[in-house]
């Protein structure tokens, strides 16, 4: 698989969302799990569950995974992951914002409030898109993304809180809609689209890797969410690119 079919690509422009059944091979799915995990092992705890729903659950997490494993640098430019977001994007050109992964532990893994993503780093043509590749199964209980299909058409919407998340009484997560998902699936979200997470209750870990892509050509309206490798593009060229100058240089200055 190296793109959306024409029904994948319908789905997405109406709901705002496309579940990819086994983008990856089991084999690999475990792979990447086992590495993402041994990562967490050598790097000690995190968390990163929000303010506003702290209290008892955990999450573990790393940004810019590539800098971290060979592994997921190649995985970024895999032609399965850049077709995917080439049709989601709607152009040839992919480029990297950042990439992060995310551990649920059991029984206490850390819920996400129904949110965009859109406050976090707002685009001029909102052609940001987010990947999730699940190297676990992703069931209910596990705490599997669950979304408002349809959202995405609405715009930016006001948010509340330092976690930037929407009110609870316009947008419940018992009132969205869930995406199990197997070790292997990818889900292809629009940034505006409203989406959120459960509590992993289950005896068993859930582990994912968020790839956030967009179209080079799109302009941040702020530079907040910055990340190491920000703007390493994946396929395609970026048409405004210009010269930089030698680094060496910018660190004399």
């Amino acid at each position: 698989m190296t793109g959306l079919s024409a029904e994948q690509k319908a789905f997405y422009a109406e709901h705002g969302y496309v579940h990819v059944e086994g983008l990856l091979t089991p084999a690999e799915a475990a792979d990447y799990r086992a590495r993402l995990h041994a990562l967490a092992e050598r790097q000690g705890e995190t968390d990163a569950t929000w303010e506003s729903v702290k209290g008892g659950t955990s999450i573990q997490h790393s940004h810019d995974i590539h800098f971290r494993d060979a592994a997921f640098t190649r995985l970024l430019v895999d032609e399965r992951i850049t077709g995917l977001a080439r049709d989601a994007i709607g152009g040839p050109n992919v480029q990297l914002h950042h990439n992060k992964m995310f551990i649920k532990p059991p029984e206490k893994g850390s819920p996400f409030p129904m949110h965009q993503d859109y406050p976090y780093f707002p685009h001029r043509d909102h052609s940001m898109i987010a990947m999730i590749l699940h190297f676990d199964d992703a069931p209910v209980e596990r705490g599997c993304l669950c979304v408002y299909p349809g959202t995405h058409k609405l715009g930016p919407l006001p948010a509340v809180g330092s976690d930037h998340h929407l009110p609870e009484d316009e947008y419940p997560i018992a009132g969205a809609t869930p995406i199990p998902a197997r070790a292997g699936d990818a889900i292809v979200t629009h940034y505006l689209l409203v989406h959120g997470s459960g509590v992993n209750v289950s005896d068993q870990p859930r582990t994912t890797l968020l790839i956030q892509m967009r179209d080079p050509a799109d302009l941040p309206l702020n530079d907040k969410h910055t990340s190491r490798g920000q703007g390493m593009m994946l396929a395609g060229i970026d048409p405004g690119a210009k010269w930089q100058g030698f680094a060496w240089e910018e660190r004399a200055v």
